[in-house]
């Protein structure tokens, strides 16, 4: 199935960030082999993350994956990565922020762990990027800041030069949105590098794997 007609649906997202988590933690924090215990296997919360908040409807065009993840720390205390990842054409009804903030503090009252949340927005509107919440009320204010990573905004080299398996993906996801009008030809061509660029790279099996069915 190609870059332009495979929908990168909500079960390839969560198969994929389970297949290159421990990728995914260095590639978005460059200290993350100093703070994490990555020697220790991670516990997906999908059940407990559902049973926060149930699935809604996202609106058309927009779809979101969520995981809630419990890591180890180095310290060997237990703390949890929120990891939003929000894959839409536009941007939505636009109230990430709102929506991030409001995973936090259900999280926070329910788990009372320190939350680290990212979101990844792999839209191709070059205008979004929200990172903040923010509301105030007669002296009483509110800031809740979290990462957001934007795809649109990588540099390819810079992608192409990163050892790390994890930037195959985003290489993946800036390719399908800068070329959403190219020919048979050039898909073709654009996936083979894209094969070449997994190749060099060192994982595991699985991990290979499912970059390959990621294609």
């Amino acid at each position: 199935m190609s870059l332009r007609s495979r929908r990168v649906d909500d079960p390839l997202w969560k198969s994929i960030l389970e297949q290159t988590f421990s990728h995914f933690l260095r590639f978005i924090f460059p200290n993350a082999d100093a703070i994490f215990d990555l020697s220790k296997p991670f516990d997906y919360l999908d059940k407990e993350f559902e049973q926060l908040f149930p699935p809604e409807s996202n609106g058309k065009g927009v779809r979101y994956v969520d995981k809630l993840v419990k890591v180890f720390l180095k310290d060997g205390s237990e703390q949890f990565v929120l990891c939003h990842v929000e894959i839409q054409s536009n941007k939505g009804r636009g109230d990430l922020a709102e929506r991030m903030f409001r995973y936090f503090y259900r999280i926070w009252d329910r788990y009372k762990v320190p939350i680290t949340a990212i979101a990844v927005l792999a839209d191709g509107n070059k205008s979004y990027r929200p990172g903040v919440f923010t509301q105030e009320f007669m002296g009483t204010s509110l800031r809740y800041d979290f990462n957001s990573y934007k795809i649109l905004h990588q540099d390819e080299s810079l992608l192409r030069a990163n050892e790390n398996p994890f930037s195959v993906i985003v290489l993946t996801a800036l390719m399908a949105i800068l070329n959403k009008k190219v020919t048979d030809e050039g898909l073709k061509e654009i996936k083979h590098n894209l094969y070449d660029e997994m190749m060099k790279r060192d994982m595991d099996k699985g991990t290979r794997q499912g970059l390959y069915d990621y294609h």
